[in-house]
């Protein structure tokens, strides 16, 4: 793959998962008998990635996202990938306490939590062992 077609296929990555994700809400909602959610999901993912695609048009930061060119964005994308993973985990743990306290079994807070902690292992030995 070419550099070039290989910045291609990145900067389309974030508009096709929305895509994906809009085909899979839909299908998800018919499945489970609620086929008029699901269209409007899948509508709501589709203007997203619309959305997405007109400000990269526009915005410098939103291009550079999309084609992860730009060192400095993409530190940004890195530390505001963090802070939105940690407040993730902070309401996980919140909702297993609440859960917890409710007198229920926590989930599906638990298995989050339990989730993120072996994702979050995992990244750091990746990370040690690459170097």
């Amino acid at each position: 793959m070419s550099r070039s077609s290989k910045r291609t296929a990145t900067y389309w990555t974030i508009p096709s998962i929305c895509v994906a994700a809009g085909l899979a809400y839909l299908v998800s909602a018919w499945v489970g008998g609620r086929p008029g959610l699901g269209v409007v999901l899948l509508s709501a993912m589709l203007v997203f990635a619309g959305i997405v695609l007109l400000a990269a048009r526009r915005s410098e930061t939103v291009r550079h996202l999309l084609d992860r060119r730009d060192e400095r964005i993409t530190a940004i994308d890195l530390k505001a990938s963090a802070a939105a993973g940690g407040v993730l985990a902070v309401a996980v743990v919140a909702g297993a306490v609440v859960e917890l306290g409710r007198g229920n079994s926590g989930e599906p807070f638990t298995w989050l939590a339990a989730l993120g902690g072996i994702a979050y292992a995992a990244a750091v030995i990746a990370g040690r062992v690459r170097g």
